[in-house]
């Protein structure tokens, strides 16, 4: 509960990661013209990649606020292990952020011409893969925490890591919008996705622990 209200409190979670969203599924039929085939074509991948970009806008608060007040030293010293607060934080940010944005892509797919057969395996795709982006956001901002302008490096390391998200995510809402099979890349993403839940949470933990000696 406390992660949730710093995160609407502070900025840069829900609200943020929505407007930017929305700014992305606009501006693109403008770029690319009146062009429905098109459109048609790239949406999946354009709300992916909206999606994604918006997760990465948000992740430098996840463990700044808290190495700011010394809360983070406090947490270190706690009970409760750091895997475990670590996961906590990737959950609120996933809350805050990848939830609204998941709920969002088949309003906004509107814009975008999205095809019909497309709308539910774009909900199931962002559903599926988004937890990993906030668990690999949270890994990102560990390595970072500290450091000035630690937000863009921490985009430079976090990018190459989401790609392979992207592409299956991606993949399984263009396969659904041609009526093909998604068995494949939903399995994939989904291994992606439960792989970096139970193995990121103890790198992350271990980073924070060095980072915080």
């Amino acid at each position: 509960m406390r992660d949730l209200m710093l995160a609407f409190r502070a900025g840069g979670g829900f609200g943020l990661g929505l407007a930017f969203f929305l700014i992305v599924t606009v501006l693109v039929p403008f770029g690319v013209g009146p062009q429905t085939d098109l459109l048609s074509r790239i949406a999946p991948g354009i709300l992916w990649i909206g999606a994604l970009l918006a997760c990465l806008l948000s992740l430098d608060r996840i463990l700044a606020l808290d190495w700011e007040d010394g809360s983070l030293d406090l947490l270190a010293t706690a009970p409760l292990p750091m895997e475990s607060i670590v996961t906590i934080k990737a959950l609120a940010h996933w809350i805050t952020t990848g939830l609204p944005l998941v709920l969002a892509a088949p309003v906004l797919g509107v814009l975008l011409n999205l095809p019909g057969p497309a709308y539910q395996w774009v909900l199931i795709s962002l559903a599926v893969g988004t937890p990993a982006l906030s668990v690999i956001g949270t890994f990102g901002a560990a390595l970072t925490v500290g450091l000035k302008r630690g937000g863009l490096l921490m985009s430079l390391l976090v990018l190459p890591l989401y790609v392979p998200t992207l592409i299956f995510g991606a993949e399984v809402a263009r396969r659904g919008a041609d009526g093909l099979s998604v068995q494949t890349p939903l399995m994939l993403l989904a291994g992606i996705s439960f792989g970096v839940i139970a193995l990121l949470p103890f790198a992350s933990a271990a980073v924070l622990k060095i980072n915080l000696r």
